[in-house]
């Protein structure tokens, strides 16, 4: 079974993913392509300096801030940007799911409807948290002020949307013991389907 795991940023996909992988689950994490498609010498680097120039740049290694402010408040190069990197993480989840031992594996997709990639997995869990969440995790992680980081959440699809899409739901806004539980449960679901 393929399951995909989304949700919005700052939600805690990554204490999810954490957690699944301390119980020996594969889980493969499209953050983790995206870093090795554009780190120095990556695949991506060329076709990324050919649509956006030396303004992402910092002589051969990409600028991932500067890119970041560009994306994040520019639709249209947002749009630009995902069409260049994503049809490459998509080969290459395809490539790792295909890879992972056992009869479950994970995929951590940060914009799995976005990019259209539900019809990969047998089920999608979303990861949710509260707006207020989001942006203090945003501010503590990265630095960001309130509006940068407002700016960031609402550039992506409402978590509402998500969940109506999601097969079920992980809220992270308690603490990492009470979604550890969540995931528990649902993992033991999983279990009394497949003994049926």
């Amino acid at each position: 079974m393929k399951i995909g795991l989304t949700g919005s940023i700052a939600c805690g996909k990554s204490t999810v993913s954490a957690y699944l992988r301390e119980l020996s689950l594969p889980v493969v994490d499209a953050d983790a392509i995206s870093r090795a498609l554009t780190a120095p010498g990556g695949e991506a680097l060329p076709a990324l300096r050919e649509a956006f120039g030396e303004r992402v740049f910092c002589g051969d290694v990409l600028d991932r801030r500067a890119l970041a402010s560009l994306v994040f408040s520019d639709e249209r190069e947002r749009e630009r940007l995902n069409a260049l990197l994503h049809p490459r993480i998509r080969e290459q989840i395809v490539r790792e799911l295909c890879a992972c031992p056992g009869p479950i594996a994970f995929a951590d997709i940060p914009l799995l409807f976005e990019c259209g990639m539900e019809t990969l997995f047998d089920r999608i869990w979303v990861v949710t948290a509260s707006r207020e969440t989001q942006i203090l995790r945003l501010h503590e992680r990265d630095g960001l002020s309130r509006e940068e980081a407002c700016a960031r959440i609402d550039a992506q699809m409402s978590q509402e949307e998500k969940i109506r899409r999601a097969d079920a739901v992980i809220d992270t806004n308690g603490p990492v013991e009470a979604t550890r539980r969540q995931i528990d449960s649902l993992l033991s679901q999983l279990d009394e389907r497949s003994a049926r």
